[in-house]
């Protein structure tokens, strides 16, 4: 039984992400044992899952109703592992959890150290890029997001709201000067984050909303590159309060036109869309959650959203 749940495992990811070799990789094995598996588990069920050509494998009509069917078993099982689990007490297993770099690095690599030790049964797989990675293609449990579309193939939760505002450094102040109104901005070096379009910047104060424009000789696509940039004196910068809040508080950066804002930012939790959760991804849910609203520049949300 535990052999065909493993072919049955198997079957899924390597449909998922369409190939043996990444579907080895990803549970530690060897592409021709994974070819073996799927050659009993067809032998066992007396159909062929896939169509084999110099193109790849494509899966076949059984093939495609199986993995329905076999996603479904597979997560009832889990649940089912889980719901004991958590009769014992002993969580266990791995789970990968997605993040931006700056987000993970900076704060959510300390909560994963303190869920860790609280759950030593427990491996976790934090895996930090910037890019909208595909949950169920690529063996996500959970995802952070940070603004921007959400994936159709994910369900999750708003955890909070982010300020965005307005930071410089004191020495590049004294150098070029404090704007004093949102339009002094255009004569100020703006260190924007990469592949951002055009140069206008949203600002807004109570209802009112304004679009300056500004000038960037340096662009970069890292949060923790332009913090440092910032505190560097590189020129005006607008940072999630997350990111700054101690270099404010320490007098390192400060608020520029502390009236105005930039548009928030939200933070999202996602998980596949699938109908059980394991314990172990259910149980870290309510850790970060719990965690990431006690820090600093991290807000709740608005309940009517």
């Amino acid at each position: 039984m535990m052999d065909t749940l493993r072919a049955m495992r198997l079957f899924v990811r390597t449909l998922e992400l369409g190939s043996l070799s990444a579907a080895a990789r990803e549970a530690g094995t060897t592409q021709p044992t994974v070819s073996k598996l799927l050659a009993q588990l067809e032998d066992d069920l007396g159909v062929r899952l896939f169509e084999r050509s110099t193109r790849g494998l494509s899966p076949t009509e059984q093939g495609q109703q199986f993995y329905r069917d076999a996603r479904l078993v597979l997560e009832q099982y889990d649940a089912a592992v889980s719901a004991v689990q958590g009769m014992s007490g002993k969580p266990s297993g791995v789970l990968r959890v997605n993040a931006p770099v700056a987000l993970g690095q900076y704060r959510l690599n300390a909560i994963v150290q303190q869920f860790l030790a609280a759950h030593p049964a427990i491996e976790i797989e934090l895996i930090l890029n910037d890019r909208f990675v595909d949950l169920v293609e690529e063996g996500v449990d959970i995802a952070f997001r940070l603004g921007g579309a959400l994936p159709p193939d994910a369900v999750g939760r708003r955890l909070a709201t982010i300020p965005r505002m307005l930071v410089a450094s004191s020495g590049y102040l004294s150098a070029r000067g404090t704007p004093a109104t949102p339009q002094d901005l255009s004569g100020h070096d703006f260190v924007r984050f990469a592949w951002t379009p055009g140069n206008a910047l949203a600002l807004f104060r109570e209802g009112e909303e304004l679009q300056v424009p500004t000038s960037s000789r340096y662009r970069v696509n890292n949060a923790l590159a332009i913090r440092e940039a910032l505190m560097l004196g590189s020129g005006i910068g607008v940072c999630p309060e997350w990111l700054v809040r101690d270099l404010l508080d320490s007098g390192e950066l400060v608020r520029v036109l502390p009236d105005w804002s930039a548009s928030p930012q939200d933070l999202y939790l996602l998980y596949p869309s699938r109908r059980f959760q394991p314990l172990r991804a259910r149980l870290f849910i309510d850790f970060a959650i719990d965690r990431i609203r006690a820090l600093p520049g991290f807000e709740l949300p608005s309940p009517a959203l």
